[in-house]
């Protein structure tokens, strides 16, 4: 009966477990867009502002808005030095977007997207675009903490996020009720199976 005992808990440890180890890494490593973040830290440090940290939903925002850009041309949003950042409204989708990140439209109004196009996103390029145009106000200005890069083709898009609730970028808080809920479940199952053992 013991032996018994201790194979189910390992069996239970196991399933539980094992998913996670399946789930493949969320944080991608694109040198494009690492090595942008970095310019753009290293132009912030220039002006005395603290760095932008990586936001995982302003990247999926980001990566979902590169997609959609895909197949429009560069003046859509960028023609030659005259830069402006996107609006919500100019961005197809924008509410299906949130949703698939898991992200609380509440949370994205003090954020700024900013979409750029560069043939081939030369590197060298790819900075000037947002360093030297109207977007540095942005990217040096102390109230984004985050951002969240994606690219596509010959677009990038910077979604820069903010400390406030209104610029978090967090999840729906929904969501975040229903894996608590599903969490809590989760213990309380597992506590009512070993206190019947």
């Amino acid at each position: 009966m013991e032996f018994f005992k201790f194979s189910f808990s390992f069996f239970v440890f196991f399933a539980l477990v094992h998913p996670l180890l399946l789930v493949p890494n969320t944080v991608l490593c694109d040198d494009d867009e690492d090595n942008l973040l970095q310019g753009f830290n290293s132009n912030r440090q220039s002006q005395g502002v603290a760095p932008l940290v990586k936001n995982g939903k302003a990247d999926c925002l980001a990566n979902e808005i590169a997609d959609a850009m895909e197949d429009q041309t560069c003046t859509t949003f960028a023609t030659g030095a005259k830069v402006v950042p996107a609006s919500q409204s100019q961005i197809p989708d924008y509410p299906k977007f949130l949703k698939k990140c898991n992200i609380d439209p509440n949370t994205t109004s003090d954020g700024v997207i900013l979409p750029v196009c560069v043939p081939d996103l030369v590197p060298t390029l790819l900075l000037t675009n947002y360093t030297h145009t109207s977007y540095s106000k942005y990217l040096n200005n102390s109230k984004f903490t985050g951002a969240g890069l994606g690219s596509e083709d010959d677009w990038m898009v910077v979604v820069l996020t903010t400390g406030t609730p209104t610029g978090s970028f967090s999840a729906a808080a929904a969501t975040l009720f229903a894996n608590v809920a599903c969490l809590f479940s989760l213990v309380l199952g597992l506590s009512v199976f070993f206190l019947i053992d």
